[in-house]
């Protein structure tokens, strides 16, 4: 498909209700792995074409383990989409992340125990390097919108991705804090993982909206708590999105382009045709 959209989102259903989106449309798309969340909203800000999607679908009805990551992942790749930004409301595990700031983690653990991590399989093997889960790049650019769009913004900490869809009891919590964990959520694995497999750059914008269940002085996560706490911030994000689009360009000095260059171990001949078929649009030019 020929390239559309210059940077994909996926957050809540109401970012794409922005100031200044013009051509808006909205598009349903087949994967081979299904449909994903929600029809896709496309439209142009700052004179880029940007893609947004629902990750828990219209009105939030999609738990995090429900998700289909991979066609979500898979359908802004059909797009053209080279760069995603994730924007995930999360606990922080830090006295020095405070509700109301935003995170641009440098690292991931996974937590999550039931969810497809990988495109690949049936055939095709392929071991994807990942020692830096988030793209050092675009996670540069991201927090310098952060920054610009006057929002307090912190660089680094380990996103810890939990299976949910139960907020951590206070044992886990302090666990993990053990750990050296920073933040926790249940979205971000592996969401992250698969935008590598597919060649694509992404970063994580988190919204702290509470300290989790840890902190003996603050009231324990709600829902209504996280679902404040967001909202006081989507203004903000729209913000960050549009400094973010003023600053990409369509260079890309990170390695995420190449990701599956040396990764693919199976022989060639021995890759069975319908799986060449169905992910030809990630391994196409490696065949």
């Amino acid at each position: 498909m020929e390239r559309a959209v210059n940077l994909a989102v996926i957050g809540g259903s109401g970012l794409y209700e922005m100031p200044g989106l013009q051509e808006v449309e909205e598009i349903q798309i087949e994967t081979p792995f299904g449909r994903p969340s929600a029809p896709l909203v496309i439209g142009k800000l700052e004179g880029q074409r940007v893609a947004f999607l629902a990750r828990h679908g219209i009105g939030h009805h999609i738990m995090p383990g429900e998700v289909n990551y991979r066609a979500n992942i898979f359908a802004l790749k059909m797009l053209g989409a080279e760069r995603v930004v994730s924007i995930s409301a999360c606990g922080s595990l830090r006295e020095d992340y405070a509700p109301g700031e935003i995170v641009v983690p440098d690292q991931l653990f996974d937590f999550t125990r039931d969810r497809k991590r990988t495109f690949f399989g049936e055939g095709l093997v392929a071991h994807i390097s990942l020692p830096d889960p988030f793209c050092p790049d675009l996670s540069q650019q991201l927090a310098a919108a952060c920054r610009t769009a006057g929002a307090v913004v912190h660089v680094g900490g380990t996103f810890i991705t939990i299976e949910g869809p139960r907020f951590s009891t206070r044992a886990e919590s302090n666990v993990f804090r053990s750990w050296g964990m920073s933040l926790i959520g249940m979205t971000t694995s592996p969401e992250a993982y698969l935008a590598r497999e597919a060649e694509m750059c992404y970063a994580v914008m988190a919204h702290i909206t509470d300290y989790d269940v840890w902190h003996v002085s603050e009231e324990p996560v709600t829902v209504e708590m996280v679902v404040r706490n967001l909202l006081k911030g989507i203004d903000t994000a729209k913000s960050i999105i549009r400094a973010a689009i003023r600053r990409i360009d369509r260079a890309r000095p990170c390695p995420c382009a190449r990701a599956l260059e040396d990764a693919i171990i199976t022989e060639r001949d021995r890759i069975p045709q319908e799986q060449k078929d169905r992910l030809r649009l990630l391994i196409g030019k490696y065949l």
